[in-house]
């Protein structure tokens, strides 16, 4: 796959990571009411930290209609997520947040092939031994670092989708990825634009063989507009206990502030395919 550009410090903040990092806090907490040690890893983990009052973030201006519209008075069930989020002057990204969440004993691998990124996670991470940053494809990684000697683990894989093959190579490293670790729980975030692209990452990952499957949406508007982020989802594989009972508040909670009461909005939790 050819090297991209896509720097995540435009979108920090967003819709999508508020969906994403909602959802991720909710499951860490979940495989922690076992006391055993947990793996993390963090495929595409950008630079763990982002600034949303300066610099490329204001140039999109994308927080405001993201984290911005919750860090007042937020709703019961998202505070456990908006609480790790101090002020726009320091936005955590998905390995700062699942490291304030972390155990003595768990442990967590970020992987991220951006040179400048990986420095800014080097230097987040310095001296953290629980912490380990790799500067490396993260689909390699789906190969190379699973399966966890911990023997549980949560997989979280958030690909820029800027190439027109991501929804193909996300559906071939759930693949590889559950082959190595069919215990572990996979969380995949991706985008909706339109429902053609969704639909096929739906039916590959069940021509897959892939079992246990659950994916969460929030859709903004109807997804006709190929331009436009209409939506997002997250795709889950071995989904904890009670996942499909406790994320329908929190998606509802979501997209009541997030949303614009445009035609065709939703919030959906759906099995793909049984356990």
């Amino acid at each position: 796959m050819a090297v991209v550009n896509y720097r995540h410090a435009y979108h920090a903040g967003n819709v999508g990571d508020c969906l994403k990092h909602a959802v991720l806090v909710w499951l860490i907490r979940a495989m922690q009411r076992k006391p055993a040690p947990l793996f993390v890893l963090d495929t595409h983990a950008g630079a763990g930290c982002y600034r949303l009052d300066e610099g490329p973030a204001t140039r999109t201006g994308e927080w405001r209609h993201g984290i911005g519209r919750l860090l007042h008075d937020p709703p019961p069930v998202l505070a456990a997520y908006v609480h790790l989020v101090q002020s726009p002057s320091s936005y955590p990204g998905s390995p700062a947040i699942a490291r304030a969440l972390m155990r003595g004993d768990d442990r967590m691998a970020c992987c991220e092939r951006h040179p400048e990124e990986a420095s800014a996670l080097r230097s987040l991470f310095h001296g953290d031994r629980q912490v380990g940053v790799h500067c490396r494809d993260g689909w390699e990684a789906l190969g190379a670092l699973l399966p966890p000697h911990e023997k549980r683990g949560l997989v979280l894989i958030d690909p820029p989708f800027e190439d027109t093959q991501e929804f193909t190579a996300l559906a071939q490293g759930l693949a590889i990825g559950w082959r190595r670790f069919r215990t572990g729980v996979f969380a995949a975030w991706y985008p909706i634009k339109q429902r053609a692209s969704v639909r096929q990452l739906m039916t590959d990952v069940r021509d897959g063989g892939i079992r246990d499957v659950v994916t969460v949406e929030l859709v903004f508007r109807e997804p006709v507009d190929p331009g436009r982020l209409n939506g997002c989802g997250m795709l889950l594989i071995n989904p904890p206990y009670r996942f499909e009972a406790e994320l329908p508040p929190i998606l509802a909670a979501l997209l009541d502030r997030l949303g614009n009461d445009e035609q065709g909005q939703a919030a959906e939790v759906r099995r793909i395919a049984d356990e």
